[in-house]
């Protein structure tokens, strides 16, 4: 008995000992991807948290030209096509009498919509913009070596604009993913895809600012906003660092004539990896809902009801028999806290609501005139697609 425990001891003391020197000297073998759970099947590389900007020879103007050499190949070209709804009338003697058999012909064309992805894993998946390929009923995806592969939608999220797809082909350049989280105002950024269908291209600018919401673009919005040139055909592609690192999936621009005015938005690539897991893995995003009507509580609606308070959201109406109105939650209360988390205005009412979990109970901190009230309320699961930005 003796014996089995002394061997029992060292083979212990073995593997703690080979464990110790593998995390010491290749810690990459042990440490988990950063995917927050994302399936074994699925790979991504992280970049270190803390990159230098390499300099040419010489101490001259920073050269940004090995950021693109390293993440354009994992930018790629995606053409999505829907095909027309057939005619009633298109095999109609009078109608071809009338618009001709090249008429005909024409009102059955395709839908083609150009638009860019990026490749984050080696298993063939792919970040893009659910707006490109929502609604397509054939996606090809070209290489920047020329290969092209059919795609298919694992999953979408119009409340983010987001959408995964997957191709089938060998030995896939992969982009590294990098810190949206430590981006700063000022930073230098380079978008990569393919504007207006002429070939991959790489423009430069900065971040302009963060945290860009109440656009109307989409029902989820914390945009990193860039002067960096992003035109039609851009959405998709990639928003990367100076070390040629994924920050964001470029996703709209503001403009009037329909080109780069200088203010382009993308998607911070922590919510895009975020909706990719629950794309990978539910096949959808699950997120939280109560069915309220918020507004910003302003300075002139606290005073006119008289409230010890400056900053929440206020109720202006709650769904009827939804889970806020079950729980007695009403018209005219003012959310202060969701859960542990304070909030000021509705984008964080929002956030915080999306973040709890579906048939679990939440506190709601409210202030009802001059009382502060916790109501507890059955959170459920937000509805797919939700059309009404303003309604949580």
């Amino acid at each position: 008995m003796r014996k089995t425990w002394l061997i029992f001891s060292q083979a212990v003391t073995v593997a703690v000992a080979v464990l110790f020197v593998v995390a010491t000297l290749k810690p990459d073998w042990v440490r988990r991807q950063p995917g927050n759970g994302l399936p074994s099947i699925v790979s991504i590389s992280q970049a270190p948290s803390i990159q230098q900007v390499s300099l040419p020879p010489g101490g001259s103007a920073p050269s940004y030209s090995g950021a693109a050499k390293r993440a354009s190949p994992a930018v790629v070209s995606i053409t999505a096509s829907k095909a027309p709804a057939r005619s009633p009338h298109a095999e109609d003697p009078w109608f071809k009498f009338f618009f001709g058999e090249q008429g005909a012909q024409q009102r059955e064309q395709p839908q083609v919509g150009l638009g860019s992805g990026v490749i984050v894993s080696p298993e063939g998946y792919l970040l893009t913009n659910n707006h490109v390929v929502e609604g397509a009923d054939d996606i090809e995806v070209q290489l920047v070596d020329a290969r092209r592969a059919k795609a298919k939608v694992v999953g979408s999220d119009p409340d983010t604009d987001v959408a995964v797809l997957k191709i089938t082909l060998d030995k896939l350049p992969v982009i590294a993913f990098g810190s949206a989280e430590t981006l700063q105002v000022g930073d230098v950024v380079l978008a990569i895809g393919n504007p207006f269908g002429v070939g991959q291209t790489v423009t430069s600018g900065i971040v302009s600012a963060l945290g860009r919401n109440q656009l109307g673009i989409n029902t989820f919005e914390n945009f990193i906003q860039t002067d960096a040139a992003i035109n039609p055909g851009n959405s998709g592609g990639a928003l990367v660092d100076t070390n040629g690192n994924l920050l964001g999936i470029n996703t709209a621009i503001y403009s009037r004539s329909g080109g780069s005015l200088g203010i382009g938005f993308a998607i911070p690539e922590t919510t895009a990896r975020q909706v990719m897991e629950g794309l990978i893995r539910d096949g959808q995003v699950t997120r939280g809902w109560i069915g309220v009507e918020p507004r910003d509580l302003t300075p002139e609606i606290a005073e006119t009801f008289n409230l010890p308070i400056k900053e929440g959201v206020l109720i202006t109406g709650v769904l009827q028999n939804g889970p806020a109105a079950s729980g007695g939650l009403r018209p005219g209360d003012v959310v202060v806290k969701v859960a542990e988390t304070p909030v000021g205005n509705t984008v964080q009412l929002l956030a915080a609501v999306a973040g709890l979990k579906p048939k679990e109970k939440a506190l709601i901190g409210v202030q009802r005139g001059d009382k502060a009230l916790e109501i507890s309320v059955l959170v459920a699961q937000r509805p797919r697609g939700k059309a009404a930005p303003r309604e949580e």
